[in-house]
């Protein structure tokens, strides 16, 4: 990979950097009306069977109470708990890859996704979280999350701080596991609960109501404003551990911000959709290939195209039907992993140093 020209100026450089920051505010610009567009045209797509002059009478006001039910009751939900979701996850990634420093960074590096998964898998199988009722799913993948965290966490942290390296290695080896104990409830579970245990670790938002996007909202919602917080020491951070220091960043505490931001938005996530890959990993590369690496604009830009990115592949599961709706799990996995290899062919000097 070649190397970077130096500027030959400071006025080229502040004139780069202007015309950077202008794309990066056309690309936001464009992505709130994608995302309006998007919401309303997904809207047109789903499993009953109704024509476009259904769904507009039904928005209108119009309409048969099936058709009522089924815009305002089935779609408008799903669609709107994708949004959230892919916003969230999106976020999360480019949260990880700033905090990393590496491109093949996303959510799931911490083993958050595979503790939540496990969570509900304890839910569906044993009935674990009966307390919670309807909402046991959501709140043991929600619970078994943040014990994720936890124990990454603890198992990173020293005498001498928290390294981004021990952090790394911890939540792998813990991800490894919980995605182990997740595949043992399948081996031991009768035919008819192992269905609704892979289906929840495929990732679908079929089961989403309002309810389910009251949850996302507030707690996807938390995770991403804490990581929102955190973007001028992204910047910072991108130079260096040691370089943000001596500009007063505090690592310990920004660190400690970032992991719960991503807990909460992986956490609540999960705990609504199942477990959808890759969407942290395609969402940041592309924002900031379009807007540069200012975590200023490239949050909100991971945002609302996380956010369409994940209404359209939802979109596109309920157009392709086999013997049911396809997950969106497993088509964000299909168009994920060619892009992680193209990552790596393209950025390999990047990573392996």
């Amino acid at each position: 990979m070649s190397e970077a020209q130096p500027y030959e100026s400071s006025e080229e450089l502040e004139r780069d950097i202007s015309k950077m920051e202008s794309r990066a505010f056309w690309a936001i610009l464009i992505l709130v009306f994608a995302v309006m567009a998007t919401y309303f045209c997904c809207l047109f797509i789903g499993q009953s069977s109704m024509t476009y002059r259904d769904v507009i009478e039904t928005l209108l006001g119009g309409g048969t109470w099936g058709n009522h039910y089924n815009v305002f009751t089935l779609r408008m939900p799903r669609i709107a708990c994708a949004a959230i979701v892919g916003a969230g996850l999106a976020v999360a990634g480019m949260a990880m890859q700033a905090m990393f420093k590496n491109p093949m960074a996303s959510p799931s590096i911490l083993g958050l996704s595979s503790g939540a998964s496990f969570g509900a898998s304890l839910a569906i199988a044993f009935g674990f979280g009966a307390f919670a009722g309807s909402f046991s799913i959501p709140v043991m993948a929600f619970v078994f999350c943040f014990l994720t965290l936890i124990l990454v966490y603890g198992l990173a942290v020293t005498r001498y701080g928290t390294p981004v390296t021990l952090l790394l290695l911890s939540g792998v080896a813990v991800g490894a596991f919980f995605s182990g104990m997740t595949s043992f409830i399948q081996y031991i579970v009768e035919p008819d609960i192992l269905q609704g245990v892979v289906y929840w670790t495929m990732g679908s938002f079929n089961r989403c109501h309002w309810d389910s996007f009251w949850i996302a909202l507030v707690v996807v919602g938390a995770g991403i404003a804490l990581i929102c917080l955190c973007v001028r020491e992204l910047n910072l951070m991108s130079l260096g551990e040691e370089q943000a220091k001596a500009l007063g960043v505090n690592i310990r505490r920004t660190r400690l911000m970032l992991l719960l931001g991503t807990s909460l938005a992986v956490g609540g996530s999960v705990a609504v959709s199942g477990t959808i890959g890759f969407v942290g990993l395609i969402i940041p590369h592309v924002c900031r290939a379009i807007g540069g690496p200012n975590h200023k604009f490239m949050a909100p830009m991971c945002i609302l195209g996380g956010a369409v990115f994940m209404m359209v592949m939802d979109a596109i599961s309920n157009s392709i039907s086999f013997t049911g709706v396809l997950p969106v799990g497993i088509l964000t996995s299909m168009l994920g992993a060619p892009f992680f290899i193209y990552i790596m062919r393209k950025r390999k000097n990047e990573i392996w140093g």
